[in-house]
């Protein structure tokens, strides 16, 4: 069993806006300490980012880029995509499954889309997943705040059944990894 930390479109444009997403700062303080916890564990570090051809969140642009307080190190893998499901037409899944990674545990942003839909995906799939439910985020929106989103978020994909894999749904302080067998 291996693990991976997966972390969702934690970038420029999303995050260093006003108005800006829900515990903008507190959730970025909790993803730099879970990406610390598993780099120390040997546990490979993924960052996801969005990109849209023509658009601010074009990639290499300023708005793609990571916020300035996300920390990222050299041996953090890097993946792009171009749709809410961190799989669709991306190498995340040849990413792990080259490093036989069964577990995977994600953060980042947006509740509602892109680790709602990369979480769905990842059960559908077979994963071992944990929802880091302080460490993933969203700006409010007309019908619920970035709170309630998270809150439902949370108290939803925690119930989801039927998959192969086990998930589970803890605060980032309760989130440890186990040191990564070398071969």
């Amino acid at each position: 069993m291996s693990t991976a930390l997966i972390i969702i479109d934690v970038q420029k444009l999303l995050f260093d806006v006003e108005p800006q997403p829900f515990e903008r700062t507190e959730t970025i303080t909790r993803i730099n300490s879970l990406s610390a916890k598993a780099r120390k564990a040997g546990v490979p570090v993924i960052v996801i980012q969005h990109e849209r051809e023509n658009h601010p969140l074009a990639y290499g642009s300023e708005g793609w880029e990571l916020p300035d307080d996300l920390v990222v190190t050299e041996s953090d893998l890097k993946v792009r995509k171009t749709a809410p499901d961190s799989f669709y037409k991306t190498n995340l899944k040849d990413l792990l499954d080259e490093r036989g990674i069964t577990d995977l545990t994600i953060c980042g942003f947006a509740s509602e889309f892109c680790v709602d839909t990369t979480f769905r995906r990842a059960a559908s799939l077979g994963y071992n997943l944990r929802l880091v439910n302080d460490a993933h985020t969203t700006h409010d929106k007309d019908h619920a705040t970035g709170k309630q989103i998270r809150e439902h978020h949370n108290n939803t994909l925690i119930y989801l059944g039927g998959y192969e894999g086990s998930i589970a749904v803890l605060p980032e302080a309760e989130v440890e990894f186990v040191q990564a067998e070398t071969a």
